[in-house]
């Protein structure tokens, strides 16, 4: 028998609409509402500063380790499209996105301080804790997808993981999963470049990290992930589709983490400060202040007042945690939430724990 051609429908793009100089493809605009636009510079400038205090304050020793997120702003593009009802399932370089969604930077700081009520979601704030182990969440948010598909909930599950979760298994089958039960979820594969210091070229021999799409049958598109309004215009195309019943959507940002992986991490000792250099010319923010300068909907004088009120805004929830540390925790509260019944062992735990509190008070 002769060998025969299989028609594969499935093709990968590549969506960029400003250029770095911040202008626009006409044919692409998205035509986002001017406040809109202004509350997006906002949220990439607030996660910037707030970014940058961090930094300082795990220097100082305040806070642990954590992960920067600076030049990867431009993701609230993603979460923006988000209703309410969907869920936000992040990896651990989301928080710009986690704040759009509505967690707090006090929550954040207790996180990384060390506290266990970082991880407390607010009743009505459908995003799941940070999740560390690389790809994990991946499976979390096919679950939920497959949920509300059971359910009949119209809503959507967006889940963010790095280049590296793609060399996982996890990975490949939350895809296959997620495909073969058309899940109502959005995979968001953050290609910063890095995975700690394995380089993408290390990764996968795939041209790009979309096309991994391709085996499972569903759609995969690349986009300019510094460039906020193809991350916009991208994500929501993926979660219309999902929300209509079209299945789940592979997206790959192609953007590059400006910082270290983490703050006990020295990327000098694995990437040259040319390549640094090259991306920093790509910076997400920069490149939309262009834009909206453009448009007339940014001055110098708007930008100075923007700068200045989201520093006030980063200080008074430092402020705001300082005060909270060590009032209203109960540590008896950490039993509370492992079990939806707490098992004999684990309530002999929690009895002790709180004699030898009682104890202590006398």
């Amino acid at each position: 028998m002769p060998r025969k051609a299989i028609n594969l429908t499935c093709k990968v793009e590549y969506l960029s609409i400003l250029d770095e100089t911040g202008k626009l493809d006409k044919k692409l605009d998205p035509s986002i509402p001017d406040d809109l636009l202004l509350r997006l510079y906002r949220a990439m400038l607030l996660a910037r500063r707030f970014d940058e205090r961090m930094l300082v304050l795990q220097r100082q020793g305040k806070i642990g380790t954590f992960a920067p997120i600076k030049g990867q702003e431009a993701q609230v593009g993603a979460a923006a499209v988000l209703e309410p009802g969907d869920w936000l399932v992040p990896s651990f370089r989301e928080m710009p996105s986690e704040l759009w969604r509505g967690k707090s930077m006090e929550s954040v700081l207790f996180t990384y301080g060390g506290y266990n009520e970082g991880g407390y979601i607010p009743e009505g704030i459908n995003n799941l804790p940070v999740s560390i182990p690389v790809g994990s969440q991946t499976l979390h948010a096919v679950g939920l997808g497959y949920a509300m598909k059971y359910r009949g909930d119209k809503s959507v599950a967006m889940v963010f993981f790095g280049d590296g979760a793609t060399s996982e298994g996890d990975f490949h089958e939350a895809m296959n999963f997620a495909a073969v039960f058309r899940t109502p979820t959005v995979f968001m594969c953050q290609n910063n470049h890095w995975a700690i210091s394995v380089p993408r070229s290390r990764q996968s021999h795939s041209k790009t990290l979309a096309q991994k799409a391709l085996a499972y049958d569903m759609p995969g598109i690349q986009l300019d992930g510094n460039d906020v309004l193809a991350v916009y215009a991208g994500a929501k195309e993926a979660v219309d589709r999902a929300r209509s019943g079209g299945g789940p959507t592979l997206i790959e940002l192609v953007t590059y983490r400006m910082s270290m992986h983490t703050t006990a991490d020295d990327p000098k000792k694995y990437r040259s400060e040319k390549e640094v250099e090259e991306w920093e010319k790509r910076d997400p923010i920069v490149r939309f202040e262009k834009y909206l300068r453009g448009r007339n909907l940014l001055t110098d004088a708007g930008v100075e007042e923007m700068d200045e009120d989201v520093r006030n805004e980063v200080r008074e929830a430092e402020e705001r945690w300082l005060e909270q540390i060590g009032k209203g925790v109960d540590p008896l509260d950490m039993f509370d939430h492992a079990y939806a019944e707490m098992p004999p062992s684990l309530r002999a735990q929690k009895e002790e724990l709180e004699r030898e509190l009682s104890e202590k008070k006398r």
